[in-house]
């Protein structure tokens, strides 16, 4: 980098902008010139005093200060990019109506940065059709949006509209910034440059009634995790997304599949002309036998309806077969997921190299999971098996920690 990349961050008037702060400390520890531009309303959950220390730069929130400067206009034009966080349901209207009522809307309007933007809002908010449709807008205009996550939200809401970590939001920008600055070209230094990887994600549901699935209980977190850092790693990165807890990774190209079958024809068409496919998603084994077009209901004392199951294709396995029928066409690395209990027929391992062989995927994520163990979580313990007899590598750490070293171990059964 020959020149000081300049950023402004806008913060939205809501609860969550107490989490930027961490962000603005990773810009600034990255070396960007930080110009911060709260909205007068966020200033109730985080003073100026606070925005002036952390970027060492003064703090203006309307178009009539620092008028010398021409700040409503300069700060745009100088900006190599503009991340807004949080961005609550009216500052995302008056975006998309193209408002400019305050210095960071005008900003924002006389910039050809590249926008991104990370809502924050309660559930009902970021769900509303009106919010739906600006979103909606602010996408076909080339702005970034990064999904919000699900959680714990202010009091005791909990649902989508949480707004992602520091650290989620930096990596974003960072890529952004990598593919947008004019001083910086194409990566050819990193892992995964040029390759293209697939990655699935999320759990798939099985429809039984028009109000009832089988299910599990993935979240998601660990593939797009995994998404993230295949990106990192320079990679071209196709998202199949099942249901997800959590915010697609910006950048990726997104396919959403919701059962088995649907995940199965996605997989095999984004794999076409792929270098590796990681099978992260949790796809149920079993579907039922038959859908019921209305509710199954309860009559009377005849008890429970028994349910008949039918076993779902095993995607992975069928994609190992085609890659054996042509191995040109199929991807060069295969890794699978086994998300494993131990049992009286063996331990966790036991049963994880078992399939390693049965699969015949080129390398296999172990993780154990229980109730508290694995699914939804923010940490995960895996081993990585491979099947050309490289050492096993154990990870425990956080998810991004994981997905870091699931994608260093892909790159090296791509130059094996």
């Amino acid at each position: 980098m020959t020149a000081q990349q300049r950023i402004v961050l806008g913060i939205g008037g809501g609860i969550a902008a107490y989490k930027v702060a961490a962000l603005l400390r990773l810009f600034k520890e990255s070396g960007r010139h930080v110009d911060v531009v709260p909205t007068e309303a966020s200033l109730q959950f985080v003073g100026r005093a606070t925005w002036e220390a952390l970027s060492g730069r003064p703090v203006h929130t309307g178009v009539f200060e620092a008028v010398e400067d021409v700040n409503h206009v300069r700060l745009g034009q100088e900006a190599d990019l503009v991340v807004i966080a949080p961005a609550t349901a009216d500052l995302v209207a008056r975006l998309a109506a193209g408002m400019a009522n305050d210095l960071l809307t005008n900003t924002v309007l006389a910039s050809r940065a590249p926008v991104m933007i990370a809502p924050a809002m309660h559930t009902e908010m970021w769900e509303n059709p009106a919010t739906t449709a600006n979103i909606a807008t602010l996408r076909s205009r080339g702005i970034t949006v990064v999904d919000p996550g699900v959680g714990r939200l202010t009091g005791k809401d909990s649902g989508p509209g949480r707004l992602p970590e520091a650290q989620e939001l930096f990596d974003a920008a960072q890529r952004l910034l990598a593919a947008a600055s004019h001083l910086v070209g194409p990566r050819t230094d990193l892992p995964l440059s040029g390759r293209t990887v697939v990655v699935s994600a999320g759990g798939t549901r099985e429809p039984l009634d028009p109000v009832r699935f089988l299910g599990n209980r993935s979240s998601g977190k660990q593939g797009t995790a995994v998404a993230r850092a295949a990106l990192a790693a320079g990679a071209t990165v196709k998202l199949i997304a099942a249901h997800l807890e959590t915010g697609v990774p910006p950048g990726v190209e997104l396919v959403t599949a919701s059962t088995a079958l649907e995940l199965r024809d996605a997989v095999t068409a984004a794999c076409e002309g792929a270098d590796a496919v990681v099978m992260a998603a949790a796809v149920a084994d079993f579907r039922p036998a038959d859908y019921a077009d209305s509710k199954i209901k309860k009559k009377g004392d005849d008890g429970a309806p028994t349910l008949t199951l039918v076993r779902n294709p095993d995607i992975l396995a069928s994609l190992v077969d085609q890659r054996r029928e042509d191995p040109a066409s199929g991807p060069a690395v295969i890794v699978g997921f086994a998300a494993e209990t131990g049992d009286d027929d063996g331990s966790v391992m036991d049963h994880a190299r078992s399939k390693l062989a049965r699969k015949g995927c080129d390398l296999l994520v172990v993780n154990e999971v229980g109730a508290t163990l694995g699914f939804g979580t923010e940490d995960n313990t895996v081993t990585i098996l491979s099947a050309d007899d490289a050492p096993e590598v154990h990870v425990a750490g956080t998810k991004d920690e994981v997905a870091e070293a699931v994608v260093t171990a892909l790159a090296a059964a791509l130059n094996r």
